[in-house]
């Protein structure tokens, strides 16, 4: 539990470093039929985006609970403690740079007992104009001999966006915090396949080399995922480990396009 508790409180670096915001590069010579807009790769990753803070709160309010009754109370979010898990409640507050995130969220502990294993239950949830409904589910564990801390996502959530559009999402991540000497020596990795439903379309994504970067660095620098549009699929290659802001589409073709990660 002593390993929960510091890897816990180190959980909210990956909080800045799961933020995927695209910009798309000039064009280039390739099938129009197939490309996939910035909009539709920030749609395919925007659910952790909206939630990175949220689920780093949720960790926190885990590892505090330990008793019925029990209530904790910090300036941004609440929980009241029963023996099957917690209520929580966040009141206007920011999160990790988000926009101002209300509601209640009803957080269920796994009946088997596993340690660190708990679900989260979205009912018209906002974060900002944001609404979230759905389930989140949570599996947490540490790895002593290596330094590291893992947790697996599992989701099945709709997100209506501000302008009414709506982006579901269901699948797993999983998520990996190696901690070294420093910022630069710890990193982190992700993986896992999901589905996004967004504007008519259907995107499966699958990670195919964990997506790894060092915790000091603001992009992903190794790794790559398979992006499908309605079965036409895209290649994402986020580069050798170098620290920068740039990845490569590959299209069906074999075209390849240089895009600029967060600016």
């Amino acid at each position: 539990m002593n390993i929960l508790k510091s890897t816990i409180k180190n959980v909210s670096l990956m909080a800045t470093v799961m933020v995927f915001a695209y910009s798309c590069s000039k064009d280039t010579d390739k099938d129009t039929n197939i490309v996939l807009s910035q909009a539709e790769i920030e749609a395919v990753l925007e659910t952790d985006e909206i939630t990175g803070g949220i689920d780093v709160a949720l960790f926190e309010l885990y590892n505090n609970g330990s008793s019925t009754g029990k209530t904790m109370v910090n300036e941004c979010y609440s929980a009241q403690y029963t023996d099957t898990g917690y209520v929580a409640t966040f009141n206007n507050c920011v999160l990790n740079g988000t926009e101002n995130i209300n509601g209640t969220l009803t957080v269920t502990y796994d009946t088997d007992g596993e340690q660190g294993s708990f679900s989260a239950s979205y009912v018209d949830f906002y974060v900002g104009e944001i609404k979230i409904n759905g389930t989140r589910s949570y599996q947490l564990s540490t790895n002593g001999e290596t330094g590291s801390v893992s947790f697996e996502v599992t989701s099945d959530l709709t997100v209506e966006m501000a302008d009414g559009s709506e982006i579901s999402d269901a699948g797993t991540r999983s998520f990996t915090l190696t901690f070294g000497d420093s910022l630069d020596s710890t990193t982190y990795s992700i993986a896992g396949t999901w589905t996004v439903v967004y504007d008519g379309n259907t995107y499966n994504v699958t990670v195919n080399a964990p997506l790894t970067s060092s915790v000091s660095c603001g992009y992903i620098a190794a790794g790559d995922m398979s992006v499908s549009k309605n079965g036409l699929t895209v290649n994402v290659d986020f580069g050798d480990s170098t620290c920068d802001n740039v990845a490569t589409i590959t299209y069906p073709n074999g075209v390849e396009e240089e895009i600029t990660l967060r600016d």
